[in-house]
């Protein structure tokens, strides 16, 4: 009786390096990290010093000869590129090495395919894989038939060479289409919970630093949890009640990367603006990271080409339980920062003391009487607001809370 396999396939990893190599081999290895995201396996990793990557081939034409035999000493089934190549530089370097040849961009797309599970998150990658080889169609030749099948042929964009033009082009718009109805869906229920005036705190940061990890921690949630780049894809809102009663839904996004393809910011742009219209942004980092610096700068250029630079930030450094016990961590560019670990819930006291005083301070003091014939309004604020105190006497209810702006406008509340 014979046992199906699934074959994983073997690639060799090559960077340019264009000044700093430390950082070519750094952003190898977390291509290396990515390829195992994927399923794949890697045998061997090589960074080119150049002043820029090479036109045709993007490596030189000799460091691809190369290329070809070590793919036959490794036995290895492709090469992968930690750049984006244009068409050309694919085929050129695919007809020197004989071998199938796919970029990060590639990679990350085909990761995207693999773990997108509702149906707004599939069509998001699969527009952004559309768009991604409507560009690359011409020319790519010879390049494209070596990719058969696996890694980076996956998921619901994957197109034949002899694909029209028009065809992707249509395609893209009904996947437009559809995207904007789920966002002004979205929208729809963003409003509603404006209406409720509850706030929000959108968890940010690079893919595995553990935003899953600490939305489970703070709302009992179930979201998958894994120690792999990407484990999640799709946003998740939890709502959580926080140790001064008020209440707070937690919206997790998904992780970002260096080098993350245009086209996928673009496809996922609705899903993380997101964060845009959240009172708070939870910026996780992972304080065990020795690339933790690299990764802040990429969650905060990210947010700033979203648009989304003006909001207050509390930064969470995870996995503290991994780090030396007097290690300190700072991040200037948030409005305040602690220390903690999702898993084990050590230092969570701190985080909810801060997440508690930048909420107040998003919102405003109110001293007021609510008649007994309007006690759901004394329940809107005991839900949305701070709770100072309450006290129950002939006139009504006596409130002292801070409550959000809008709800104190709303409903005529003063200070």
């Amino acid at each position: 009786m014979t046992e199906n396999t699934i074959k994983e396939e073997k690639y060799i990893l090559v960077a340019v390096a264009t000044g700093d190599e430390e950082a070519a081999w750094d952003s190898l290895d977390e291509l290396s990290e990515l390829l195992d995201t994927a399923g794949g396996i890697t045998v061997f990793q090589t960074v080119q010093n150049l002043v820029r990557p090479d036109k045709a081939t993007y490596i030189g034409k000799g460091k691809a000869e190369e290329l070809r035999e070590s793919i036959e000493i490794h036995e290895a089934d492709g090469i992968i590129c930690d750049d984006e190549l244009t068409a050309s530089q694919m085929r050129n370097l695919s007809e020197i090495t004989g071998a199938k040849v796919i970029d990060r961009t590639t990679l990350i797309l085909d990761i995207f395919a693999a773990h997108a599970k509702t149906r707004e998150g599939k069509l998001q990658v699969e527009i952004a894989q559309q768009k991604y080889r409507y560009a690359r169609l011409r020319g790519m030749g010879e390049a494209l038939s070596r990719l058969g099948g696996g890694i980076g042929t996956r998921g619901p964009g994957e197109t034949k060479l002899e694909t029209d033009r028009r065809v992707i082009q249509r395609r893209i718009k009904i996947l437009s289409d559809n995207i904007e109805a789920m966002k002004r869906a979205r929208d729809t229920a963003r409003k509603k919970r404006s209406a409720n005036a509850v706030p929000t705190a959108a968890i940010v940061g690079y893919t595995n630093a553990g935003k899953s990890t600490l939305l489970n921690r703070l709302t009992g949630a179930d979201v998958l949890s894994e120690d792999k780049l990407f484990a999640t894809l799709d946003p998740t809102t939890r709502s959580a009640i926080l140790p001064d009663g008020q209440q707070v839904l937690f919206t997790d996004t998904v992780g970002f990367i260096n080098k993350l393809p245009h086209n996928l910011v673009d496809a996922f742009r609705s899903t993380l603006e997101e964060a845009g219209y959240a009172d708070i942004i939870v910026h996780v980092i992972d304080a065990s990271d020795a690339q933790a610096e690299l990764h802040r700068k990429v969650v905060y250029d990210t947010l700033t080409d979203l648009g989304i630079s003006d909001k207050p930030v509390i930064t969470v450094w995870n996995k503290a339980d991994l780090t030396d016990e007097g290690a300190i961590f700072r991040d200037f560019q948030a409005d305040a920062s602690v220390k903690l670990s999702a898993k084990t819930g050590e230092g969570l006291g701190d985080f909810y003391e801060e997440l508690a005083r930048m909420l107040r301070e998003t919102r405003v003091s109110i001293d007021t009487v609510i008649p007994y014939k309007d006690t759901a309004i004394a329940a809107e604020i005991r839900k949305a607001g701070q709770l100072i105190s309450e006290e129950y006497e002939e006139d009504g209810i006596h409130l002292k809370a801070y409550v959000p702006r809008a709800l104190a406008e709303k409903r005529g509340l003063k200070g």
